[in-house]
C-alpha cells in the first residue's frame, strides 16, 4: 500500500441483481440492487468506477444507462443468456435484520470475474460480497493496486472459512459488520474481534454498525463515527455496500491513503450510507447532488466536535 496524490479509479466487482424489497413503508419489485451497484453509484461521487459483474439477457437497459449515467465504465459487465439474479426481504420495524424471502442466483450462479486487461492497473479495488475464492482470483488478475478491500457475510465466514483468511492475508481494508466480525474471531467482544482480525493481515478493519454507525481500528486506534439522525429510515438495503463505495471513491479521488484520509472516507462512506437509506433501492442516489453530500459530510463534522475539557 502506497500513497498517490492524483484522482484514481475504482475496480469493484460484486453482484448485480433486481431486488423485491418490504419494509414497513412500502415495497418495490426488480428494483436495481446488488453489492456491486450501490458501492459503485456511491464510489462514482467521488472518483471514476470500472465495475465488473454478470447479468441475464433479462436485466432492463435503462438499468445500465443509469450506471453509465453516473461515469460508471460497465465494460465489465457480461450478459449472459438467462435470467439475472433476484433477491426478495423484508424488514420489520427493527430495519437493522433483513428476512430473505428469496435467493434466485440465476447467471449470478456461474459467475468467474475477468477482469478486463484496460483495469488491471487501477489502483484502487473493492472486493464486495462475493464468494472468497472469487476475491482470491481478482486479486491475482490486477497488478499493482494502491489499496484493496474486500466484504464479506456470514455464509462465507461458515462455509469458506480457509479462502476469506487468504483473502485477508492479501487486502488492506476488510469490512464486515459486527456479528460477522464476532463470528468470524469466535469472541463476544468486537475491539477483541478487530483486533484479531487485523492480526490476519488487513491494516485496517472497518465494522459497521448499522444504526449505530461504523468503527475503524487501526494499529491500536479506534475511529468511531455515528449514524446520521435520520427522522425516517425507508430502506437499509445496500446501505453497507453504498458506505464501502463512499469509502472507497474518496480514498481514489484523493489518491491519499494516510490514516487522516481514512478517517475521513469512513465519514464518506456514513455519509453515503445514510442517504441510500432514505429511499428504496437507488431512488435517493438517483438524485443525490454533490451539494447535498458536502452538506452531509460537514454535518457529520459538527456531530462529533467538541472542545478541551
Amino acid at each position: 500500500m502506497s500513497s498517490e496524490n492524483q484522482c484514481s479509479s475504482v475496480l469493484i466487482v460484486g453482484s448485480i441483481a433486481l431486488d423485491s424489497i418490504k419494509t414497513p413503508l412500502g415495497e418495490v419489485n426488480d428494483a436495481l440492487g446488488g453489492a456491486a451497484v450501490y458501492s459503485s453509484v456511491a464510489a462514482s461521487f467521488f472518483a471514476p468506477v470500472m465495475v465488473v459483474g454478470v447479468v441475464g439477457d433479462d436485466f432492463p437497459r435503462e438499468h445500465l444507462q443509469f450506471l453509465e449515467s453516473r461515469g460508471i465504465d460497465i465494460r465489465g459487465v457480461k450478459v449472459e443468456r438467462g435470467k439475472s439474479f433476484r433477491w426478495g426481504g423484508s424488514y420489520e420495524y427493527d430495519l437493522n435484520h433483513a428476512h430473505t424471502i428469496f435467493t434466485e442466483l440465476n447467471v449470478f450462479a456461474n459467475f468467474k470475474p475477468v477482469i478486463p486487461d484496460v483495469y488491471r492497473d487501477c489502483k484502487f479495488v473493492f472486493l464486495a460480497n462475493i464468494d472468497p475464492e472469487l476475491q482470491l482470483e481478482v486479486l491475482n488478475q490486477v497488478k499493482s493496486p494502491t489499496l484493496t478491500a474486500c466484504d464479506t457475510m456470514n455464509f462465507w465466514i461458515e462455509n469458506k472459512r480457509d479462502a476469506l483468511l487468504e483473502v485477508l492475508k492479501r487486502v488492506d481494508v476488510a469490512f464486515m459488520n459486527d456479528a460477522e466480525a464476532r463470528q468470524l474471531i469466535g469472541t463476544g467482544s468486537l475491539v477483541k474481534a478487530a483486533m484479531q482480525v487485523r492480526e490476519m493481515g488487513p491494516k485496517y478493519v472497518v465494522i459497521k454498525k448499522g444504526e449505530h454507525g461504523a468503527v475503524m481500528f487501526c494499529n491500536g486506534i479506534c475511529f468511531a463515527a455515528p449514524s446520521y439522525p435520520l427522522e425516517e429510515v425507508v430502506d437499509p438495503t445496500g446501505a453497507g455496500d453504498s458506505f464501502a463505495g463512499g469509502f472507497m471513491g474518496y480514498l481514489a479521488g484523493t489518491g491519499d491513503v494516510s490514516e487522516s484520509s481514512i478517517r475521513k472516507a469512513v465519514i464518506c462512506g456514513s455519509t453515503m450510507a445514510s442517504y441510500n437509506v432514505e429511499g428504496f433501492s437507488l431512488e435517493r442516489l438517483k438524485t443525490l447532488t454533490g451539494r447535498e453530500v458536502s452538506e452531509r459530510y460537514k454535518a457529520f463534522r459538527e456531530m462529533v466536535r467538541f472542545e478541551e475539557m
